[in-house]
């Protein structure tokens, strides 16, 4: 299993998981539950409209954590890579996802919505013993 397929395994083990912003030394924390992989990179899904995307453009540093009841949980660390370069299928899985939520948009090419990849990647997977890093 590569990193990031493990990475993407404790994503879609849990229904959400939470990223965290820094803006003005103030962090943010709000659950996430789209992930998917093209080209060797992670991508997430939110919209241009959302306070994380703003949060985002000011700082790309991020965090992501997920809790995996009996592996552990997954700490996500980098940059959010704001150039949207999702095939079809990934932006056609982030529409529904969104759109499965409760989300409203104008189908899979609404300008609002929009895809960050994880740029400069560091991962561990955690236990209150230690933290064994993914190799990305």
């Amino acid at each position: 299993m590569t990193g990031n397929e493990k990475i993407l395994q404790y994503l879609s083990a849990v229904p959400a998981w939470y990223l965290a912003t820094s803006v003005n030394d103030q962090p943010h924390v709000r659950p996430f539950s789209f992930a998917a992989e093209q080209d060797g990179k992670i991508w997430f899904c939110t919209a241009t409209t959302k306070d994380v995307w703003d949060e985002l453009v000011a700082n790309p540093k991020f965090e992501a954590t997920a809790w995996w009841p009996g592996h552990g949980w997954l700490i996500l660390r980098g940059r959010a890579g704001l150039d949207d370069k999702v095939n079809d299928d990934i932006r056609y899985a982030g529409f529904a996802h969104l759109s499965g939520l409760g989300e409203t948009y104008d189908g899979p090419n609404d300008p609002t919505l929009t895809f960050f990849s994880v740029e400069e990647p560091q991962a561990w997977i955690c236990n209150h013993e230690e933290w064994v890093p993914v190799e990305l």
